[in-house]
């Protein structure tokens, strides 16, 4: 979360970035603003947490849930996978290393040239497609599965596009298993420390978080869904929710990515994993 009493660095600083509303934000206004901050914000990101998110591993999410030993997408060799959200495409080159022809999309060309020299160093290539996932420029029914990983859901103003965007690209009975910010961390201001603890917001409303400019606009925008919310717009799609998984923090896990801590973590879940079945 932007502290406009601290002298903005890195992205925010790049941006303009001024000051938090909390105020309606259209989908093009979302998509401009989210593009723009990605890009500006990819060499930061990948400096402080690519070391985590390795070259070619499956992270789920902070807690450290690894795809290797989850197996929420089952037996991956010789299927087709498209991860949504796929930033410099770690989870994409994990699926290509197992057997599947994965398919990475990203809205943010700046991730995607990570992604590019990750595919370079490490010999494996996925395909990366820039693309805002609530229109995907792929085929119906060309994928067994689709994923992921803290990408994209957080971050469009229409969670219902997305989800029937990714029903459409799917086969009959194909996954959909993706990982969110739990809902419930909504309510707690982003802050790994004491402060973090102390509800300030109300977990029902649904106002963006929005960083702007000088001039009002947005530099960055994020959406809260209640866990209601996920379950009536999975539904409306055509999917049926299979498992939900809440990681628990895991014992001796002492890395702090943003508002993630041992200290929250062991109060409250920090992540949600929605795994669920097209019909």
């Amino acid at each position: 979360m932007f502290d406009s009493s601290i002298p903005a660095t890195g992205a925010e600083a790049r941006l303009g970035t001024a000051g938090i509303a909390h105020r309606h934000v259209e989908s093009a206004e979302a998509v401009a603003a989210n593009l723009a901050w990605w890009d500006a914000d990819a060499d930061d990101y990948h400096a402080t947490h690519g070391e985590f998110l390795g070259d070619a591993d499956f992270v789920w999410c902070p807690e450290g849930v690894r795809e290797s030993e989850a197996g929420l997408l089952g037996d991956v060799a010789g299927t087709d996978i498209l991860e949504i959200g796929c930033g410099s495409a770690p989870c994409a080159r994990w699926l290509t290393a197992n057997g599947a022809r994965a398919v990475g999309v990203d809205l943010s060309a700046g991730m995607l040239r990570h992604g590019v020299a990750a595919n370079r160093r490490t010999g494996i290539h996925p395909a990366l497609v820039q693309a805002n996932a609530e229109r995907l420029p792929l085929a119906e029914a060309s994928f067994d599965a689709a994923c992921s990983a803290f990408g994209a859901v957080p971050f469009v103003s229409s969670i219902e596009a997305v989800f029937a965007e990714v029903h459409r690209v799917l086969r009959p009975g194909g996954r959909w298993v993706f990982a969110v910010t739990h809902p419930l961390r909504w309510i707690f201001p982003d802050d790994p420390g004491p402060s973090g603890l102390t509800v300030t917001q109300p977990y029902f409303d649904r106002t963006p978080y929005v960083e702007v400019d000088d001039a009002g606009r947005a530099t960055y925008v994020e959406y809260h869904r209640t866990l209601g919310d996920f379950v009536r717009a999975l539904h409306g799609a055509g999917f049926v929710i299979t498992d939900l998984l809440e990681p628990e923090w895991p014992a001796g896990h002492t890395r702090v990515w943003g508002q993630w801590s041992p200290l929250r973590g062991k109060l409250f879940p920090g992540t949600a994993i929605f795994c669920c079945r097209r019909d």
